[in-house]
């Protein structure tokens, strides 16, 4: 990929530094800068727009606090990609490089170690989903995840309906004088194709009937077992998502690779100038 300029005879004019290599790395290092400070700006909105009790009762962590956090690395990641290949500079380069090769390698172990422990991911997904269903009136966003969740997947609570007695609002208890008492969400409901209007009582008192009753109005069925069922008959299409996050990474190391490897060899081109320089025969 060494090039030399037209019309010129002298070896300075040689490189072995290829442009279309140097500027494809940092046009491509550019796209993914500008996204990171795109995920910031959602991530700061979002946090600074509510406080999220809701989401931190049900998640580890805050997805704001994450889209911020993601952001800000991929931020720091990518810019070392643009100025190292801008500057041909071989130290932010492999820092770059490094980085993305962790960053590869940290996916590839999480996915491994989700394979493996999937009986435990199946766990921690109901913990998340019981906690949801507990703190859905606390948090509008949630809820409307939720709801929606429950619609595409035509479901209702984590292992059956009845889950939603875990919600103070939809508790069975005496003491509950919630109007939504043995209630059930209306995205629990079978809805009519050509129903004009969505009855949000629907689900009024659900709780209280058995599921052959309950199967007539709702759906009786948890997400968990819908969700698994969804993820296994798709594992083609979860693995083109995962191969398409991993491509732009291994192009990125691929690339910052071949163009260190280039510098290096100006290099020493350049060195190899200067000791023969005052040689009568160069």
């Amino acid at each position: 990929m060494a090039r030399r300029s037209p019309g010129s005879g002298k070896d300075e004019d040689f490189t072995f530094v290829s442009p279309m290599v140097k500027y494809l790395l940092f046009f491509f290092n550019t796209l993914f800068w500008v996204i990171s400070m795109v995920m910031v700006g959602i991530g700061v909105y979002a946090r600074l727009l509510k406080h999220a009790e809701a989401a931190m009762a049900c998640l580890a962590v805050d997805p704001a606090l994450l889209l911020i956090g993601v952001g800000i690395l991929m931020f720091l990641i990518t810019f070392c990609g643009c100025i190292g290949s801008l500057r041909e500079n071989i130290c932010l380069l492999q820092t770059f490089s490094i980085c993305l090769t962790l960053v590869f390698l940290l996916q590839l172990a999480v996915g491994i170690v989700g394979f493996i422990f999937s009986d435990k991911a199946r766990g921690k997904v109901s913990e998340i989903i019981s906690n949801a269903i507990e703190h859905y009136r606390d948090d509008l966003d949630l809820q409307n995840l939720i709801d929606f969740g429950q619609k595409e997947f035509s479901c209702c609570g984590g292992i059956s309906y009845k889950d939603w007695s875990q919600n103070m609002y939809f508790n069975c208890s005496s003491e509950n004088r919630s109007q939504e008492r043995c209630s059930v969400p209306y995205s629990c409901c079978l809805h009519d194709e050509h129903e004009a209007v969505i009855n949000t009582l629907c689900g009024q008192g659900m709780q209280e009937l058995d599921y052959l009753e309950a199967g007539e109005f709702i759906h009786t069925n948890g997400c968990i077992d819908k969700l698994v069922n969804w993820l296994h008959s798709n594992l083609f299409l979860l693995g083109g998502v995962a191969l398409g996050l991993a491509i732009p990474q291994l192009v990125g190391i691929l690339l910052s690779q071949i163009l260190i490897n280039q510098i290096r060899d100006q290099i020493k081109l350049q060195s190899y100038n200067q000791q023969h320089k005052t040689d009568p025969w160069y």
